[in-house]
This record gives C-alpha cells, sequence and structure tokens, in this order.
C-alpha cells in the first residue's frame, strides 16, 4: 500500500468549488508573424488555468502530469480577449482530470467564438514530492455527470496506451540485445 493510499481521503467536493476562470489580453509578444497567438503560449494559459482547478480541489501542491488531449478550433488573433474556462472532472487517488475550455473574444465586435479545449491530469504531491491523496469530486450538473464518465473512459485509454508503449519498448530493446549479441559480418 503507498502512502497516498494509507492517509483517508479529504472529504469530498464538488465541481462547481473547482471551477477557475482567467482572462488575457492577447498582445503582439504572444502572436506569430500571421498575427494569430502563439500554439505553445495557448497551452501555457490552459496548464495555467487547469492548475487553478486543480488547487482549488486538492488544496496542496500539484504538478500537471499530462495534457491528454487539446484540440485548436480556431485561431485566436491579436488584440482578441481570451477566457479560459476550467473544473475538475473526475478525481481518482492522487490525480485528477481538469477539462478546459477557451473562447476569444474580438473586442471591436463583441464576437465571441469557442477556439479550443483541453483534457489535462494534475497529481498531488506534497513538499517532498510524495503523491498525495485528493478528494472526490461531486458531479451534479447532467453535463458534469457526463464529464466524470468520460474521464474514466480516457484514463482507462490512458492506461492501455501507457501499457503498448512499455511493451513495444521491452520488444525494442530485447531486439536491439540481440542484434548487439550477432557476431559482426566482415
Amino acid at each position: 500500500m503507498s502512502s497516498a493510499e494509507a492517509i483517508p481521503a479529504p472529504a469530498a467536493r464538488t465541481v462547481a468549488s473547482t471551477q477557475s476562470e482567467m482572462t488575457e489580453l492577447v498582445l503582439p509578444n504572444d502572436t506569430n508573424t500571421l498575427g494569430n497567438l502563439l500554439g505553445g503560449r495557448l497551452m501555457h494559459f490552459i496548464d495555467m488555468t487547469g492548475a487553478m482547478a486543480a488547487y482549488r480541489h486538492a488544496r496542496t501542491y500539484i504538478v500537471t502530469a499530462a495534457m491528454d488531449h487539446i484540440d485548436f478550433i480556431q485561431p485566436v488573433h491579436l488584440g482578441n480577449l481570451i477566457t479560459l474556462k476550467s473544473s475538475v472532472n473526475r478525481a481518482f487517488t492522487t490525480s485528477m482530470e481538469v477539462g478546459v475550455k477557451v473562447w476569444a473574444e474580438d473586442t471591436q465586435t463583441g464576437k465571441v467564438l469557442h477556439v479550443a479545449s483541453a483534457f489535462l491530469v494534475f497529481v498531488a504531491i506534497d513538499k517532498q514530492g510524495r503523491r498525495m491523496r485528493v478528494p472526490e469530486v461531486i458531479p451534479e450538473t447532467p453535463e458534469e455527470q457526463r464529464h466524470y464518465a468520460d474521464a474514466l473512459l480516457r484514463r482507462e485509454h490512458r492506461e492501455a496506451e501507457a501499457a503498448r508503449r512499455k511493451q513495444e519498448k521491452q520488444a525494442h530493446a530485447t531486439l536491439e540485445d540481440a542484434e548487439a549479441a550477432e557476431p559482426q559480418a566482415q
């Protein structure tokens, strides 16, 4: 049993209690030569907003373990306001899946468009970097319940993919070992 499992779980929290929001103005330093927001800069904003939701839920240090999925739906332009909203979709023993949605607002017309969505995984840790238990999350609305159920499917997919990669890596190492053991042809 890990140290995280030995400690009782903190009291459950609602999805609503984890919700976080951040708004940024897209400035020239944030854009590429076409005047569009750099994808890496948007990923940074997504990570920060996701971390806010994870902190609110775990109430301890958290680290980003994975950016499981990201969709860049439309470009974001210089001068747009971007609003990012995040919440914990599901909590596991020491990790949490957080969903982040991003909207861009044209400051001249007021038109708002959904421009990106992402799923991230955060892990709760203590000051020494040891994993910490996180509270369960309580989905209350139909949408929150759907996100909660879908998060388990994404986790199962991540775990299956990690097992596949591990097996592939082991097979590759075995092949390299066999090739190294063969006498060199002269």
